[in-house]
């Protein structure tokens, strides 16, 4: 465990039990949605490459314009 986390939960520990508990749950949550992404990505590399390589034949064909942020 890195010194970051040690010294979160320290600091967690002085929260009330119900604030330890949701803490915990949210935790739990992030993890398991990392994961989730993970496994999300992991099976989608041949639809991004082929996405990213119709962009680009797009843009090499004068069929996309520069984003200009100040018109979002």
């Amino acid at each position: 465990m890195t010194k970051a986390l040690e010294e979160a939960f320290r600091e967690a520990s002085k929260l009330s039990d119900a604030e330890q508990d949701a803490l915990a749950k949210a935790i739990r949550a992030e993890i398991s949605a990392e994961g989730e992404w993970d496994s999300a990505f992991a099976g989608s590399h041949d639809v991004l490459d082929r996405l990213a390589n119709e962009a680009l034949a797009d843009h090499r064909a004068g069929r996309t314009t520069p984003l200009d942020p100040e018109k979002i």
